[in-house]
């Protein structure tokens, strides 16, 4: 069975809400396998409690969570890396 990773990183503040970075790591995950959970493909538009409502749930169903760099920095990705380790899951760290 393939596992389910999420990607988490910076977003906000951040020029093309840094999607360029989630598209290419999740075709590079995706290539490695894994079923990529890419909180970069939803609707641009909602609030960024609307898009944690839906990003911690993904979170819950991913087998891993993958880091991308500067994710220290961001509010979401730190709640989603708590989330993650509370809940026993893999963390992968970008280089």
């Amino acid at each position: 069975m393939r596992k389910k990773i999420y990607i988490a990183g910076p977003m906000s503040g951040i020029p093309e809400f840094n999607k360029p970075a989630f598209i290419s790591k999740a075709s590079e995950l995706e290539q490695e396998g894994y079923i990529v959970l890419n909180p970069a493909i939803l609707p641009n538009g909602m609030t960024w409690e609307e898009y944690m409502y839906i990003c911690i749930p993904m979170v819950s169903v991913a087998d891993e969570i993958y880091m991308l760099k500067g994710w220290e920095e961001s509010k979401g990705a730190s709640i989603e890396h708590r989330e993650a380790l509370s809940m026993g899951k893999s963390v992968i760290y970008e280089c």
